[in-house]
Parts: C-alpha cells; sequence; structure tokens
C-alpha cells in the first residue's frame, strides 16, 4: 500500500472516529445540543462539529430542530440501538442478580461495560433506601475516578492497561492523574483478591466495590460495581461486608454470560441453572475464555488495542 493511502486511511479513521465522539454527547434520547455545546463537550473545533454534525444529519443520526436551532438524536441511532438490545431476557436476568445485592445493601448495583475512557450501565438496581448514586441504564461514568474503572483497567494486561492509559494522559490528562498512581497496586490487589476499592476518588461522599469479568460477547472485561455513602460504609467495611457479596454476584452475572454466548442479542436465552463455585481470589472467568482473553492481551499498537477493546 502506498504512503498516500495509509494517510488517506488514517484520515478515514479520525472522521468516524470524531462522528462518534459527537453522537457520545447526546447521553439521553431527548438531549439537544448545538454545535457550540457539542464542540465544548467533545473538545472538537466549530467549523468541524458543523460539518459532522451536517452528515449525521443527513445519514439520519441526528435531527436538526429549526425552532431551537440545536440538534438531538435521530431515528437513524435509535434503530440501531434497539437492535442491539433485543436481548432483553438476559438483561433482565442479570437486572435480577444486581437486585438481589441492591436489597442487602444500600447503594446503587451496576453491570458496566467500557468505552472509550469512560464505562456505561447497561443495566442498574438499588434499593428504596439507597442513597448517594442515582446512576441509570446508559450513564457513563469515568474510568479514571471509579471503582469500576479501575477494576476494568486493572484486569487488562499490563500492555494494554498501559496503551489505555498512555492516550488517556494525552486526551484526558486530569481524569489519568487518579489512576496513574494506582494502576499497580490495583493489578495487584485484583490479583490477589478478585476485586478493586476506590474511595472518595469521584466523591468524597462515594466509596466503591467492583469486580471484572471477561465477556464473551464482548471479548473483553465488563464490571459489576456498586457505590454507597462513605460514611456508612468505609474502606474497612468495603472489604469485610461489600466485597464477598460482589465477588457471589461476578461469579453469578459470569455464569449468565457464558451460558448466553452467542444469544446476547437475541430473544431466545433459556433460564440456566448457575454454577455453584467457592469464593476465587482470582479475576472471575472460566477456561474456555483464555483464547479469546489472548487474543485481547496481544501487544500491539494503541490503535489496535483499542479496536479490539471497542474503543475507537
Amino acid at each position: 500500500m502506498l504512503a498516500g493511502d495509509l494517510a488517506g486511511e488514517g484520515d478515514v479513521i479520525q472522521v468516524v472516529s470524531r462522528a462518534f465522539d459527537v453522537l457520545r454527547c447526546f447521553e439521553g434520547h431527548e438531549a439537544r445540543l448545538g454545535n457550540l455545546e457539542i464542540s465544548n463537550r467533545c473538545g472538537l473545533p466549530r467549523s468541524t462539529v458543523s460539518r459532522l454534525t451536517h452528515t449525521l444529519t443527513r445519514m439520519g443520526q441526528l435531527v436538526y430542530l429549526p425552532r431551537d436551532q440545536k440538534y438531538r438524536i435521530g431515528p437513524s441511532a435509535v434503530a440501531m440501538s434497539t437492535a442491539m438490545m433485543k436481548g432483553l431476557q438476559l438483561r433482565n436476568l442479570i437486572r435480577l442478580r444486581l437486585q438481589d445485592v441492591a436489597e442487602h445493601l444500600p447503594g446503587t448495583v451496576g453491570f458496566v461495560i467500557p468505552d472509550r475512557f469512560h464505562l456505561v450501565y447497561l443495566e442498574y438496581a438499588r434499593s428504596a433506601n439507597a442513597l448517594g448514586l442515582h446512576e441509570v441504564t446508559g450513564s457513563r461514568i469515568a474510568m479514571g475516578t471509579t471503582a469500576a474503572g479501575h477494576a476494568y483497567t486493572a484486569a487488562l494486561a499490563p500492555e494494554v492497561g498501559d496503551a489505555l492509559l498512555a492516550e488517556m494522559e494525552r486526551e484526558m490528562p486530569e481524569a489519568a492523574k487518579s489512576l496513574r498512581p494506582r494502576i499497580e497496586d490495583n493489578r495487584r490487589f485484583l490479583k490477589e483478591h478478585g476485586y478493586v476499592t476506590a474511595c472518595g476518588l469521584w466523591s468524597p461522599h462515594i466509596n466503591g466495590c467492583a469486580v471484572p469479568l471477561w465477556s464473551p460477547q464482548y471479548q473483553t472485561f465488563v464490571v459489576v460495581t456498586i457505590g454507597l455513602l462513605s460514611a456508612m460504609f468505609d474502606e474497612k467495611r468495603l472489604h469485610r461486608e461489600v466485597a464477598p457479596q460482589m465477588i457471589e454476584l461476578g461469579v453469578a452475572v459470569g455464569g449468565l454470560l457464558e451460558g448466553a454466548e452467542g444469544d446476547l442479542f437475541q430473544n431466545r436465552l433459556e433460564r440456566k441453572a448457575l454454577p455453584v463455585r467457592a469464593n476465587t481470589n482470582a479475576i472471575i472467568k472460566t477456561e474456555e475464555t483464555n483464547d479469546l482473553e489472548a487474543r485481547t492481551r496481544r501487544a500491539g499498537s494503541a490503535r489496535s488495542v483499542r479496536a479490539r477493546d471497542g474503543r475507537r
């Protein structure tokens, strides 16, 4: 391939990635944003945003509202997301497992997947007396300042996690400041105990505990996590009372994901008895996932790492 062809390919990749940056700014179906607001949110020049929103509108990914002079998510984007959420039965089963924990702990319990430097809630549950956190399905949380983010990055192979962190330092240096000094300790603790905690990073009033588990469907790690008021659950109480329940939750959700391999986006998942396992001090995964994990864990460029993990 000629050097010019390579340069052109890079330009196309950049345009596509910027288009997704624009779409990420719309956190809810009802969100309405103008070009200036989008520019401020994603850090792109306003002229670039204007060209991207024009193209995305023609594609149906956005809709322009003349009276407001703003954009909102369009029908094509909604249709794409709806198609990806056909596996409601699996999500319902996961939600039931989350709710089991939420009934014993007064916090917000979530099942999250990675998206570049953030994680997105696919499911959540909370008890009636939950305090402090009010995340919902679709909410985005930062990797650098949450227990879920610290657990996810600790679970990645060192070369993969280091590449992600290096890119985060270039594009979101403030977020990376909280993660960089803790990542090695997180890796060691995760290897020994099977979970990660983060106290007061996102908010001085919130402590969190998270367990990463391998997902055959996404071929990367996903995370079950909980956020609790620090006044009620200090770090010692997290380790003593919360971590054992989160590890059990990870085993349960991991069993669901393993049993649903290939059926995540289909509506034909059967109810299967969950395997009974003793608590383990290892990252929750099965032998069958080792080959998939190995492919994700291979060293490579930052671009190839992002592609394998589902980020741009």
